[in-house]
């Protein structure tokens, strides 16, 4: 005689009943064998369905063992019994147990999807069956279009796709009228007769009559197991392994591992979709995290810019040379050893772009009647472009007019504004103090850290101011444009030795604005980097709010889990469907999230705000990589509890 099929030695099975232990099934055993269609009858409470859960694998004995074609149960891992449930089981429950969001042909495509089918073969597969079962004008109809009859139907299509060699039927006419109990019936006969094992749990002897053995409980114990000889006249085909309905051979995992990917992201997507609202609130608190982290690290970027640019109009890497000790050396007016000459010899070093000596001058601007205070200097033929300046009208003066001593000028436009409202500065002569001068430029308007915005200013060859107001062969002091690929601490270095070298002592000191601008740029990014910490607070709150909305999530769609579990889905595969839609919440949160903060820039550049906004890419990608990460690491516990699910528990909370 050929080994049974299923085999149950000596089971019992136990629930914990608060202080109690209350027992189900008591030292049951029993052998089913292949092709057989056996009804296990028995009152409500008597441990019929406990004992189908356990032939179909979705619980275990608490003692005793089970063997599934000589295979022992008893001390295999989830993911095993998913595979047994995949490859020898089909459920029909008396509910249906349809996913609600799927259609027909998808509801029973579910399981060849975990049994790596490509997509193409699952449609085929699940198109063909629902026809053979009278449902090709249902195949895109969701469970709430159909009929319970129809919807029974689809449920035992879903039991065959993978082939169903044995068919757990749970009160498989206990939610139909007469004549759809009398057609599902006729149905599982005809199932009997293509050769699979078929396996009714019911409480009605008339339901039980169509078997061709009776297995009766009573407490959790055998009460009797007969043949039901007028069953067993009837004639059986093939075995179920032969049938059409039998699982063609899965494609090769590697290539199908994809598939699963995608029938995760598509059901998140639906999730999504039917709870939009509270998908928005959960995307909420990731949206506001990120778009605060990418504006302020876009703000602080553009704000540092902006200084760095108001340093760079005074020119880039600027060094100044001025008499003394120090800033705060009082005896610094009284040291006269810089002079033009250093200034020239400045100029011949390598990495030295530009040079400019500088000389002061302590007197009123006059035009006509008209008086002003501002800055008067004499500069050299190079000043303008160590300090960034540029001409808006004229030109400036030459090395001719230096070594002439001409009495030429160029001033700023709040000078230009001051003495010549109504235009016409070039050409015009003005006083400075006693000694005349003619405008030969104005320059454009600059912002710069050194100049104030309100100051006038005139500018005229150092020799102009040294030889006729003064009389002096010293300059205030220097100021050198570093070459851009230099690095302006070893010019600073160089300049010193030079002027030490020149002067034999070392009677003055440097300011380096490339310290200066060192300095903002610490300042901005320390900033930045607070503000973006006190950002990154509400991505953990956002993410404390996926964690939540996900532990909600697997609650609601218990019996969704229980459903996918029944049909063969792996633990890996509830983890990874959860997962995914927790990645999927944060993701979109995290588009979503840059979008609002383009939107906050763009608002701003259209209000004619004076704060820049630049954006960086590399803020941004690390806002999608730490959404993303919020997402894996707060959708975790989620999806773990999800997959850790009792596969009967699940069901029961449908």
């Amino acid at each position: 005689m050929s080994e049974a099929l299923l085999k149950v030695d000596g089971v019992s099975r136990s629930f914990s009943a608060g202080e109690q232990e209350l027992t189900v099934l008591k030292d049951i055993s029993l052998e089913i064998n292949r092709g057989e269609m056996v009804a296990i009858i028995g009152a409500s409470g008597s441990g019929k369905s406990t004992l189908m859960n356990i032939l179909g694998c979705l619980d275990k004995p608490s003692r005793g063992r089970y063997f599934i074609n000589g295979q022992d149960t008893s001390s295999m891992d989830d993911d095993a019994l998913a595979a047994l449930r995949r490859e020898y089981f089909g459920f029909i429950f008396q509910r249906y147990h349809l996913l609600s969001d799927f259609s027909a042909r998808e509801n029973v495509e579910v399981p060849a999807l975990y049994a790596n089918d490509s997509p193409q073969l699952r449609q085929d597969k699940a198109t063909r069956l629902l026809s053979r079962l009278g449902l090709a004008d249902r195949l895109e109809h969701k469970p709430n279009q159909l009929s319970g009859g129809q919807q029974q139907r689809v449920s035992v299509a879903r039991a065959l796709i993978n082939g169903g060699e044995v068919i757990l039927a749970d009160e498989p006419t206990g939610a139909l009228d007469s004549h759809s109990g009398e057609e599902m019936m006729k149905l599982l006969r005809e199932l009997h007769r293509d050769g699979h094992t078929i396996i009714l749990v019911t409480h009605d002897p008339n339901i039980a009559a169509f078997a061709d053995r009776v297995i009766e409980i009573k407490d959790g114990e055998i009460l009797r197991d007969q043949r039901n000889a007028e069953a067993q006249s009837e004639s059986r085909g093939a075995p179920a392994g032969d049938a059409q309905t039998r699982a063609e051979s899965p494609a090769p995992k590697h290539r199908l591992n994809w598939a699963r990917y995608a029938e995760a992201l598509r059901m998140a997507l639906i999730a999504m979709s039917n709870n939009r609202l509270r998908t928005f609130l959960t995307m909420l608190g990731i949206i506001i995290g990120i778009a605060s982290v990418v504006s302020v690290v876009a703000l602080g970027t553009g704000s540092q810019q902006s200084i760095l640019d108001q340093i760079a109009s005074m020119g880039t890497n600027t060094i100044e040379i001025k008499p003394g000790t120090g800033r705060g050396d009082r005896r610094s007016n009284r040291v006269r050893t810089l002079t033009a000459g250093d200034a020239n010899a400045l100029k011949q070093l390598s990495f030295v772009d530009s040079v400019t000596p500088t000389v002061r001058a302590n007197v009123a601007i006059r035009y006509g009647n008209e008086t002003v205070t501002g800055s008067v200097q004499g500069v050299g033929t190079e000043y303008f472009r160590v300090r960034g300046y540029s001409l808006a009208q004229g030109q400036s003066f030459d090395e001719d007019s230096v070594a002439a001593l001409d009495q030429v000028a160029v001033i700023d436009p709040n000078t230009e504004e001051e003495l010549f409202p109504d235009g016409g500065a070039l050409g015009s002569v003005i006083f400075l103090g006693r000694l005349p001068v003619r405008v030969i430029g104005v320059t454009a308007a600059t912002d710069s850290v050194t100049d104030s915005s309100d100051e006038l200013n005139v500018w005229v060859p150092y020799t102009t101011v040294s030889g006729r107001i003064y009389r002096q062969n010293y300059v205030s002091d220097i100021t050198v444009r570093v070459s851009d690929n230099v690095a302006s601490d070893v010019a600073e270095q160089g300049i010193i030795s030079l002027l030490t070298t020149r002067h034999g002592i070392v009677d003055f000191f440097t300011i380096n604005t490339d310290t200066i601008r060192k300095s903002i740029e610490k300042t901005s990014e320390t900033m930045t980097l607070l503000i973006s910490a006190i950002a990154f607070i509400s991505l953990l709150v956002g993410g404390i709010g996926v964690m939540n909305i996900m532990l909600v999530s697997v609650t609601e769609r218990t019996g969704e889990i229980g459903i996918r579990m029944a049909v063969g889905a792996r633990q890996a595969d509830i983890m990874r469907q959860f997962l995914i839609e927790a990645v999927l919440v944060c993701f979109c949160g995290g588009i979503l999230g840059v979008a609002l903060a383009f939107l906050v820039g763009a608002l701003i550049t259209y209000t004619g705000s004076d704060y820049r906004m630049i954006y960086s890419t590399a803020s941004i990608v690390a806002a999608f990589v730490c959404s993303t990460l919020i997402g894996v690491v707060f959708g975790y516990f989620p999806a773990r509890n999800a997959a850790r699910l009792n596969p009967i528990d699940a069901l029961s909370r449908d």
